[in-house]
């Protein structure tokens, strides 16, 4: 297949903290394979081919981390519809016995000089004050919580049951990995992820055009309200989203 061009915003990642740094706790895995590799699991048979093709002045402009806009070039790939959910984690994990990084213990030579009673296992988890706060502190909206992975959401007296077509969480860079290569899939590219997101239009201010609401509707599961105190959940949703609802 013939290469073409595409332009997209060049991000680059930094730490924003040891605690975030060992577990993303809002990490939402796709996973990605090229045109040419059939579907090799079930898991996997809800995604859509996206061919190679052009895109003009795409990014965000907005923010210095995803400048400059760059071209660079993107083959046709499969990638998921919808985040991979619990409960497709879940069949990865009975399939493996793999453990997440936020279920396994912290070791004393990879933090240096922390204290022994902060080396439990556990993960980020989003705690929004009960007044409102300077935006320029994120621990002010974000607690280690011990017990916190992708079983038990925001800590030891949650679950996920009910939730089996939500989003996995708590789920870190090598944890998707694993996950990937399990299903026979990889993570996206940056580029490839914003192609697919793009769907195909190029030069708009959002993923699906040049309005955050068309003619009135939520195009995404966003956060309405004062934050990070109150999400009025306007949308409809106040939190996550179930993820069959976008399929």
């Amino acid at each position: 297949m013939k290469k073409r061009p595409a332009k997209v915003s060049k991000r680059r990642g930094a730490a924003i903290g040891a605690a975030l740094a060992l577990v993303v706790a809002a990490a939402w895995l796709f996973a990605t394979q090229h045109t040419n590799e059939p579907p090799r699991s079930a898991l996997e048979a809800s995604h859509e081919s996206t061919e190679s093709g052009a895109m003009d002045e795409v990014g965000m402009t907005a923010t210095r981390d995803a400048r400059p806009i760059h071209r660079v070039y993107v083959d046709g790939f499969f990638m998921d519809k919808t985040d991979v959910t619990n409960a497709q984690f879940a069949t990865f994990v009975k399939a493996t016995g793999y453990v997440t990084v936020a279920e396994r213990t912290p070791r004393a030579e990879d933090f240096p000089g922390a204290p022994p009673e902060n080396l439990a296992a556990g993960s980020v988890v989003f705690s929004p004050p009960d007044h409102a706060v300077s935006l320029d502190n994120y621990f002010q909206w974000w607690s280690y919580v011990r017990g916190a992975n992708w079983r038990y959401p925001l800590g030891p007296n949650s679950d996920i049951v009910g939730k089996d077509d939500y989003p996995v969480v708590h789920v870190a860079y090598e944890d998707a990995e694993a996950y990937a290569k399990w299903a026979h899939k990889r993570l996206p590219t940056e580029a490839e992820w914003e192609f697919a997101a793009r769907g195909g239009m190029t030069g708009q201010p959002f993923v699906w055009g040049d309005s955050f609401r068309p003619n009135g509707r939520w195009m995404a599961n966003t956060h309405q309200g004062h934050f990070p105190v109150d999400d009025t959940g306007d949308d409809g949703y106040v939190g996550a989203a179930d993820r069959s609802r976008e399929r």
